[in-house]
């Protein structure tokens, strides 16, 4: 089939996602069970328990992307009169309208993952719940497992407590807009301008968050750049592929999160109770991290330091900030994957290598990640003092399997990433990218391409190295596969 006689559309892209889901065991539809234990949930989680607390006073507000609709967590500070801030972090009680062991929760446990494309989301959840009973949705009362944290002026974490209540979200506010204006780019997004004093909620939160990144980053904290393109749509046509900018509202909410993480692990390891962690362990495949490292003219010590390799890559995006996200890629992948693992109490601690710390537990995301709706469960099990929900035995399991099904859904991901740029580039064979080498391997060479961002086999050309800069002739595309040929030109 010649494809560039057929214009691909938006609907066809969807398809390709239901079929790369189920060629990796996942689950792209709700089946008739799903269906009749939704039909009898019609309204959102209603608790009058004593342990829960009337929150609904503070000014709460919740940072997303544009178009999320499933909102799991709220941010709000207090400063206090010594100069330290409280931050609160409420996560939505996702276990409240959904059980361990109902159907929706046996889906949920098919896919543990909600499945992000750009022509079709597929969510871990049904949309009536996770974009609307158990999503913490403006002005909305909502149940909420909320972290209180109190951080001195210089970061570090001097309490913490963990309790239930009823919140209620002030302002939908969205990453992009939020950064532009902390960063005197643009006006205050009016979700926060109707409400008194958020203007200085954001800019306190900010501050702290700021402040957490940098100690995070003083003990090792890697900070990557890889490339995350979405594709942008006018009706069914692909118009656009923009990257997703890391920013300085989308790093106060990553802070708030890693930090929660932190506390819920502690907590839950304080109870003595086991549960599901999120580790990187310390990479195997440190000598050719080194080499790497080595090729660029800097010396990484012979064992796994997080701290020296940081101060490489610091040093490299500010040497090379154009091949820095090729950079990165390589060393994520040297460093091998996330996954999850059972730790028990009293077990050996094996910490998240890139993050730079050692307690991390999924716990802030339960309407999109099933570990995080299974610590949610283990939290308020150990808060009630009851027995925990889940056996050793079942943990493991779980385990194993989020760390499986989230390998899988990021392969769909990727897949339809190749897909979608392949759309974009149709209508445009014969035309000349500007690009860099990317890898080799097998007798291939790859480049990307700058604008729009978009990966591609080179075909046979003059000796290349990764990292060379190259012109480079789109002579191929094939949306089906996710295939993009570029040939080299002088």
């Amino acid at each position: 089939m010649n494809n560039n006689l057929h214009p691909h559309q938006k609907e066809e892209l969807a398809e390709l996602a239901v079929i790369a889901m189920r060629e990796r065991g996942l689950a792209p539809a709700f089946g008739p069970a799903v269906r009749q234990q939704l039909e009898r949930i019609d309204g959102p989680a209603e608790d009058d328990g004593p342990d829960i607390i009337d929150l609904t006073g503070l000014p709460w507000c919740s940072i997303d992307n544009d178009d999320s609709r499933d909102l799991d967590q709220l941010t709000v500070s207090q400063t206090l009169p010594d100069g330290s801030v409280k931050i609160l972090v409420a996560i939505a009680d996702v276990d409240a309208l959904v059980a361990k062991d109902t159907p929706i929760d046996r889906h949920a446990q098919i896919n543990t993952t909600s499945v992000y494309t750009s022509a079709r989301i597929f969510p871990m959840l049904p949309e009536k719940l996770s974009t609307d009973l158990t999503s913490l949705n403006p002005h909305q009362l909502r149940i909420a497992t909320v972290t209180e944290m109190v951080f001195a002026p210089d970061g570090a974490l001097r309490r913490s407590h963990i309790q239930r209540a009823r919140v209620r979200n002030r302002a939908q506010l969205a990453y992009d807009a939020v950064s532009a204006w902390l960063e005197g780019q643009g006006p205050l997004p009016e979700a926060a301008d109707i409400v008194p004093g958020m203007d200085q909620q954001l800019r306190t939160q900010d501050a702290v968050a700021q402040q957490l990144r940098a100690n995070r980053r003083e003990q090792g904290s890697l900070e990557f750049q890889t490339l995350q393109p979405r594709a942008e749509f006018e009706g069914q046509r692909v118009v656009a592929i923009r990257q997703q900018e890391q920013n300085r509202a989308r790093q106060l909410i990553e802070e708030f999160m890693v930090a929660t993480n932190g506390v819920t692990a502690r907590f839950l390891a304080g109870k003595r109770r086991a549960a599901i962690r999120r580790v990187v362990r310390s990479p195997e495949r440190w000598v050719r991290i080194a080499e790497v490292a080595a090729e660029r003219g800097w010396r990484l010590p012979p064992d796994p330091d997080s701290r020296a390799l940081e101060q490489f890559l610091a040093a490299e995006r500010r040497r090379d900030p154009l091949r820095f996200p090729d950079l990165s890629l390589v060393i994520v992948k040297l460093m091998g994957r996330g996954e999850y693992v059972v730790e028990r109490p009293g077990g050996p601690v094996i910490g998240h290598f890139g993050l730079a710390v050692r307690d991390y537990s999924h716990s802030t995301a339960p309407n999109r990640r099933y570990p995080d709706l299974i610590t949610g469960r283990l939290l308020k099990a150990a808060l009630a003092g009851e027995k925990a929900p889940y056996s050793d035995t079942e943990l493991e399991f779980l385990a194993n399997r989020c760390t499986s099904q989230e390998d899988a859904a990021n392969k769909v991901e990727r897949r339809l990433r190749k897909s979608e740029a392949a759309m974009l580039l149709e209508g445009h064979i014969g035309e000349v990218f500007d690009g860099v080498v990317t890898g080799q391997s097998k007798g291939n060479t790859w480049v990307r391409v700058f604008d729009p961002p978009a990966d591609g086999k080179l075909l046979p050309s003059r000796e290349l190295s990764v990292g060379d800069k190259v012109r480079a002739r789109l002579v191929f595309t094939h949306v089906e596969h996710g295939f993009i040929d570029f040939e080299q030109v002088d």
